[in-house]
């Protein structure tokens, strides 16, 4: 059993020696906020624009943030640090998870009770280098989730059950689309490629703000590809030139066949395309001057 060191309220211990109630309603009701930030080389990846988006999470279920910014950094090097020494990891991903804290079972939020904070950090599992090379399998679904796709909340049975399909057909993501609109992937932002522009869906309360939405716009940006957030059709994605994934873990990835279909055009069908290889590179180069 992975026994790295926790962070749970105010302590830090053993993850085998951290517990909470059962009353809790992180626990009860999957009533809290978390937040998954990658550190490249022991250091933590775009972690305010992390912590902005923890923020705004706590702000939309009505929860105090616990801490302050240099707490939450405080805290994920220390972990970042008990993690490289006792697994010999340097690339690793820190989780937050921030409940409403203990109180009596009620669907009514309880006013006065103190946050739940509960934060580890383990080894990354990087994408292997056939599956960077070769590209992935996808599937698609109907999006069947609840309608605040924004809130990165911890009740995310929606997500296990769309992940879980895809899993059951041995692809890497299940792409979902709500009334034939593409919003994102159960675990991961969706991109399409058209004539050579980065094209993704437009912020709503059924996309969750990724991380990468704003960085791939930056990297867009420094190496000359065209960049819009606009509504994507069902059959916008399955003709698209190229399909990419974003997320924490993944950074981006090449989605190179969706429901059994090879996606592209001409050579390049059923193969990783230009743009991603562009991003890519210069994802790599933005690992290096965005960690702290």
């Amino acid at each position: 059993m992975n026994d790295n060191l926790c962070f749970l309220n105010g302590e830090f211990l053993p993850l085998s020696q951290a517990k909470v109630s059962v009353l809790d309603r992180g626990f009860i009701f999957g009533d809290g906020i978390y937040d998954v930030t990658p550190v490249y080389g022991r250091r933590l990846f775009r972690f305010d624009e992390h912590m902005a988006r923890l923020q705004r999470g706590l702000d939309k279920i009505r929860i105090a943030n616990p801490a302050t910014r240099d707490e939450w950094l405080q805290r994920c090097r220390t972990l970042v640090a008990a993690a490289a020494e006792a697994t010999g990891a340097d690339d690793q991903v820190v989780y937050i998870q921030v409940t409403r804290g203990v109180a009596p079972r009620d669907h009514v939020m309880p006013q006065g009770i103190t946050p739940t904070v509960f934060m580890m950090s383990n080894p990354m599992r990087a994408l292997t280098p056939e599956q960077r090379h070769h590209g992935v399998a996808c599937i698609t679904a109907r999006d069947f989730r609840w309608e605040r796709g924004d809130i990165k909340s911890t009740s995310l049975l929606g997500n296990v059950l769309a992940r879980q399909m895809s899993a059951d057909h041995g692809a890497a993501e299940t792409i979902l689309f709500r009334d034939g609109w593409l919003t994102e992937a159960a675990a991961s932002n969706v991109w399409i490629v058209h004539e050579g522009a980065l094209l993704g869906p437009p912020k709503s309360e059924h996309v969750l703000e990724g991380i990468r939405v704003e960085l791939l716009r930056e990297l867009c940006e420094e190496v000359g590809v065209a960049y819009n957030l606009r509504p994507i059709s069902e059959a916008d994605v399955l003709a698209a030139d190229e399909v990419l994934l974003s997320s924490a873990t993944k950074e981006v990835v090449p989605v190179t066949q969706i429901d059994g279909e090879a996606v592209g055009h001409g050579a390049l069908r059923g193969k990783p395309g230009p743009v991603y290889a562009r991003l890519y590179e210069a994802y790599q180069q933005a690992k290096r001057t965005m960690s702290i």
